[in-house]
């Protein structure tokens, strides 16, 4: 038996070292930019290899193998300290520093009493000592090594924990095992030859895991999440490892008789391959969660920490935090650990459309997100849908016709919580099914109707400052109004009173040059007024009546030719029922806005064609053109221009004007491609036969 494990562990450390060695060999030789963390983790490496070595050579128990194991452990904790300091972020919470001081500090400690050995070897109660003090030493320093990494792991923003999350896992695993080792030892006052002798090809196994990290991710960047914190539950679960294998390996060792050592290897090999494996998997780490909330928590939820976390991630933005719509979204998706999220809020028809993803970008969303069913139902019911149970059928609160189709049919589409505030929806949340997946129970549906209710409060208050900000806008124009007014009001008692002198004194010279200076004069402050006010017609509006599109089309055109370079395309010969001069003020705008974004030698051209019972005349440009998130929130809303100096007027008015004439105004733009604006507008021979069958209704 003994020779078995002499020979395993001299082949096992000695591929160890030939593994690690390579590796620090390949490090070396790659062609990526040095820095300090490539150059410790070169050191920890060649440390690690040496090792290996000494204990090939010398034994496990010679005094080298100790120098060489506190060497090693002290070139991984370095690199895990540059690691640390290197990354993006916050700083570091305090409390890791004083970890990796208090790991120094022991490593030295280690490193003065294994030199003590020598000196004691022939004193048996001084040795004693020194080999129980050791033993200790090397014992706290696994217990810190896994809380630095557990810690290390945990502060590190998600984004960047794949990229550590399998050298951090070789670390664990590495430490692990001697934990159990030193344990093992100290609880059996033995030396466990056979845990000695499996130790080298446990590291042999962790030397590749190291060079598939590597080509994963070279750099090993590490930014610090914004919640970093220290985490104090690696002590309690190392804690709670340490109480269960004294109680296995003591049962082991009762019942086992001749094969107790062997079952002990067996158990400690296995539970530090099973950790390798499944912590840092994300999906067992929330299927352990479910488990744990629900067989040994009264509640699932620990209200306090839910609500703190629900409130800093929607009131804290930051410089650096996703929009407002988003931090809704994970807010409310953090809740259920959904993995993506979407907010559907209604527009001004009253009608949901998308207002914003959170990493969901796969999920197709039409433009009219809802049924006519939809809003009415959520209003009156607040009723939360769970698509498994609405697509089994087994969901017999909902009103199937008031959910769309196009939401039950990505299988990804876990749930829906309806955004009520004082009977008004103001909004629709569709998350996306969580790692684990699990139906919803009681606590679920109680904490998503809380928080829903309460992000509808926020909604509401973020639209109410949208429209108070309108209104303060539309204040202020009033009162830029009230100067001009004031200045046209100045203006027209001057030119009276010239007039009015104009009758006796004009055979005066002198009068004469004197008016023709004040009619300069009130030119020039006229045209200044002009330069301050957009070209909006203010006149009253005419009596809707038939007005042939191809004639209006070839006018406008006409008059717009000396600005810019126009054509008309396909324009078919259609009448629309409408006010000529508010089509015409409306097309002034879209031409006047796409001359605008275009340069000197691009074409603008219009087209007019049928759709359906309506004319559909098209402005189309190729100039910078729009995003979709400028075109949904920014393009309609009054006093919002980019163009300096603008009013930010031309497309709410247009759209104002098409609306007040039974029309629309649709809108397609592509960023640095180009803008179709397109006005809707009845055909003539089709909206008196449809006013006649209202009034005949009515």
């Amino acid at each position: 038996m003994e020779s078995l494990l002499d020979h395993i562990s001299l082949f096992g450390h000695g591929i160890a070292a030939a593994l690690f060695g390579a590796l620090a060999i390949w490090q070396f030789q790659r062609k990526v930019e040095r820095n300090n963390k490539q150059i410790w983790l070169i050191i920890a490496i060649t440390l690690t290899s040496f090792w290996a070595l000494s204990i090939t050579v010398e034994g496990h128990l010679s005094q080298i193998s100790r120098f060489a194991e506190t060497l090693r452990n002290f070139g991984w904790l370095g690199f895990m300290f540059i690691l640390l300091r290197a990354g993006e972020g916050r700083d570091e919470p305090k409390t890791v520093n004083v970890i990796y001081a208090a790991l120094i500090f022991v490593l030295v400690g280690q490193m003065l009493v294994d030199s003590l050995l020598p000196a004691f070897a022939d004193i048996q109660p001084l040795e004693d000592v020194t080999l129980y003090t050791s033993l200790v030493l090397r014992m706290i320093y696994a217990v810190g090594a896994l809380v630095l990494v557990h810690n290390l792991y945990s502060i590190s923003a998600p984004e960047t924990r794949w990229g550590i999350r399998l050298p951090m896992a070789s670390l664990a695993a590495i430490w692990t095992y001697d934990l159990n080792l030193f344990t093992i030892t100290y609880l059996t006052q033995n030396t466990p030859m056979e845990l000695h002798a499996m130790r080298g090809p446990m590291m042999a196994v962790i030397a590749p895991v190291l060079a598939l990290a590597s080509l994963r991710n070279s750099e090993w960047n590490l930014k610090l999440s914004r919640s970093v914190a220290f985490r104090s539950l690696s002590l309690v679960a190392i804690g709670s490892y340490l109480l269960m294998m004294i109680v296995i390996a003591t049962a082991l060792q009762i019942i086992g008789g001749d094969y107790a050592r062997l079952a002990q290897i067996s158990f400690l090999f296995g539970a530090t391959i099973g950790a390798l494996l499944l912590l840092p998997s994300g999906r067992f780490r929330a299927w352990l969660k479910v488990k744990l909330a629900k067989n040994f928590f009264q509640h699932r939820y620990d209200y306090r920490s839910e609500w703190i976390r629900f409130t800093d991630t929607i009131g804290r933005p930051g410089p650096d935090s996703a929009p407002f719509h988003q931090r809704v979204i994970k807010a409310i998706a953090d809740i259920t650990e959904s993995p993506a999220g979407i907010l559907l809020m209604p527009d001004e028809s009253g009608q949901l459309v998308l207002q914003s993803r959170w990493n969901w970008s796969s999920l197709e969303v039409p433009a009219r997100a809802c049924t006519v069913q939809t809003i009415p139902f959520l209003e009156r019911t607040n009723h939360i849908v769970e698509f498994d149970s609405l697509r089994a059928g087994k969901d017999d609160k909902c009103n199937d016709d008031a959910i769309p189709e196009w939401m039950s049919a990505d299988e990804r589409t876990w749930v829906g919580v309806p955004l009520v505030h004082f009977d008004r929806l103001a909004g629709l949340m569709l998350l996306a099914r969580p790692r684990i997946d699990r139906k919803l129970d009681w606590e679920d549906l109680d904490m998503l109707r809380v928080v829903g209710r309460q992000v509808a409060s926020y909604l509401a208050e973020s639209r109410s400052q949208q429209s108070l900000s309108e209104a303060q806008r539309f204040d202020e124009f009033n009162r830029r109004m009230a100067f001009i007014m004031h200045d046209i009001k100045n203006l027209v008692s001057q030119l009276s009173l010239l007039a009015r002198n104009a009758k006796r004194h004009a055979d005066n010279p002198e009068f004469q040059l004197d008016m023709i200076e004040t009619l300069q004069d009130s030119a020039d402050r006229m045209n200044g007024l002009l330069e301050r006010l957009s070209q909006h017609n203010k006149s009253n509006p005419e009596e809707p009546k038939p007005v042939k599109v191809a004639d209006l089309v070839r006018t406008i055109i006409e008059k717009k030719r000396l600005l810019h370079s126009l054509e008309s395309g396909d324009v078919e010969d259609l009448t629309i029922f409408a006010d000529p001069a508010r089509v015409e003020q409306i097309l002034g705008h879209l031409i006047q806005n796409a001359i605008d974004a275009s340069e000197d030698d691009q074409t603008i051209t219009i087209n007019a064609r049928r759709r359906d019972l309506s004319v559909a005349i098209e402005v189309c440009d190729r100039g910078i053109g729009m995003s979709a998130e400028f075109v949904r929130n920014q393009l309609f809303k009054p006093f919002s221009s980019s163009k300096q100096g603008g009013f930010g007027i031309g497309a709410y008015e247009a759209r104002e004007l098409a609306r007040g004439m039974k029309g629309r105004l649709e809108v397609e733009s592509t960023e640095h491609v180009g803008s179709r604006f397109t006005l809707i507008l009845p055909l003539a021979k089709h909206l008196p036969e449809e006013i006649a069958a209202d009034e005949r209704a009515a």
